[in-house]
């Protein structure tokens, strides 16, 4: 099926767009309520912090083998899947405050982050060829957006309204989503030949469970302690095994070949590296500016005011996806993505020297999303000229998996400094100024590495294939 003459290509585009946000905001609205959830739940703190750990990891399984799914089944289809089980976490969640179904509920909620990935290989595939390039640029740009959106919504919404509600809001936005796709987005007819498999994607599953598990929690756990130490070896191991058998499948979950064609891993490695730098910028923010006075550097701001120190970043990643898709097309989207990593440097470089004071603070967080607008705006377009047409949706499902990958290491690096790199002020033990500078010194050279990476990726020319026939151009990559 084709678009409809309906169908308008920026209608389509509207309506994919929205649920990429939406799902991006749902992934960061608990992270403000996180100090009261034991309270409300009647649970210890480390219990409550599953709510975010298993988001990541169902996340981070999910992406990559919906985008195969979608490439196998059809796109529409697996997009409709994604975003019922959103609804079904987000009913969950707001129906009940016992933990075990609050992190049931937020399980399936992160199941749909493969929302964005498959909604830019929709794109790809229905759009005219002129429209690609900024359409693409304003549908990654959502996890930005909404991530940069949800944690200055949900503060409002804790401050002012009973806390489930804003599960109740995404479980209507979530309804409206499913029957704007109905409506509007067409099914593609481009499939990728074979049998969807299980195995790769069972070791795929445990790979990823074992790191990320281990990453996200082994601050909690003790980095040396059997519980850490043994989900680290249990991923080496599983690693060489699962990459034996991919390379001997005739349709494997990942297709490590392409994967590693240096156009694809320079810009997975980028993409992790650009992950850790936004988040580190998030996580930072709406901690420093809360933190108290007594401690000769804190603002003492409330958790308002921190939540709103973001919005501005959130407004510029909106204008700035634009821009980016308009560079791509003029110097070509490796050019775009080192420029927006250069950007994010910039920021953190700004944020060493400007943290105690709120708007030099608001300046350095808002420089830092700008440049991670443009650089999420930039990553799938360069993704979708190394692979083959048939194979977009998992492909951009591993490279938004390797975004969230650098998330998950970020929170673990930013949790482990700022929890040891303390100082008591008054009775109050809280991080150091040193702490939280240390955080950006980390975060900029990350993003530095990513523009050398970068550079590492081939040049050519920044025009995706949409046509089947084009499908040849991403094989010879």
């Amino acid at each position: 099926m084709t678009v409809r003459p309906a169908a308008h290509p920026r209608l389509v585009l509207a309506v994919l767009s929205s649920c990429g946000v939406l799902v991006a905001v749902m992934q960061t609205i608990v992270v403000p309520l996180l100090p009261q959830l034991p309270a409300l739940t009647h649970s210890k703190p480390a219990d409550v912090s599953w709510l975010v750990t298993v988001t990541l990891l169902t996340g981070a399984v999910f992406t990559p083998l919906l985008g195969r799914a979608g490439d196998m089944y059809g796109k529409r289809k697996v997009l409709l899947i994604a975003l019922a089980s959103m609804v079904l976490g987000s009913l969950l969640c707001a129906i009940s405050s016992l933990l075990p179904v609050l992190i049931l509920g937020r399980g399936f909620q992160g199941a749909a982050v493969a929302v964005v990935p498959l909604g830019i290989s929709i794109l790809r595939d229905e759009l005219p060829p002129e429209r690609v390039i900024p359409s693409i640029a304003i549908m990654s740009s959502t996890l930005g957006v909404g991530a940069a959106f949800g944690i200055p919504a949900a503060t409002l919404v804790v401050e002012y309204l009973n806390w489930h509600t804003m599960f109740w809001i995404c479980l209507g936005l979530g309804l409206l989503n499913i029957a704007a796709v109905l409506l509007v987005v067409p099914e593609s007819k481009l499939r990728s030949s074979g049998r969807f498999d299980i195995l790769g994607a069972l070791g795929l599953s445990g790979f990823l469970v074992c790191l990320l598990l281990a990453v996200s929690k082994g601050s909690a756990w003790g980095w040396g302690s059997p519980k850490t130490v043994g989900l680290f070896v249990a991923a080496l191991a599983i690693v060489p095994l699962w990459g034996w058998y991919e390379l001997r499948s005739a349709t494997p979950s990942v297709d490590l070949r392409v994967s590693a064609r240096p156009a694809v891993l320079f810009t997975n490695l980028a993409a992790l590296l650009i992950g850790f730098a936004f988040y580190a910028n998030s996580l930072s923010t709406a901690q420093l500016v809360q933190e108290p006075k007594s401690t000769g550097y804190g603002l003492g701001a409330s958790i308002v005011v921190s939540g709103l120190c973001l919005l501005p970043g959130g407004v510029a990643m909106v204008l700035l996806s634009p821009v980016s898709a308009r560079i791509s097309k003029a110097r070509g989207p490796r050019f775009t993505l080192a420029v927006a990593s250069g950007l994010m440097a910039l920021g953190y470089l700004v944020r060493l020297f400007t943290s105690g004071n709120l708007a030099a603070i608001v300046v350095g967080a808002t420089v830092v999303s700008a440049g991670t607008a443009v650089a999420y705006s930039a990553l799938p377009a360069l993704i979708m000229h190394a692979v083959p047409v048939t194979e977009t949706a998992a492909a951009n499902g591993l490279n938004t998996l390797m975004r969230t990958i650098g998330q998950a290491v970020c929170s673990a690096i930013v949790v482990t400094v700022l929890t040891n790199v303390v100082a008591t002020h008054s009775g109050v033990t809280a991080p150091t100024l040193h702490a939280y500078l240390l955080v950006f010194v980390i975060a900029g050279i990350c993003a530095l590495v990513a523009v050398g990476l970068t550079l590492l990726i081939p040049a050519r020319r920044a025009v995706p294939a949409r046509h089947p026939e084009l499908a040849e151009a991403g094989r010879t990559t």
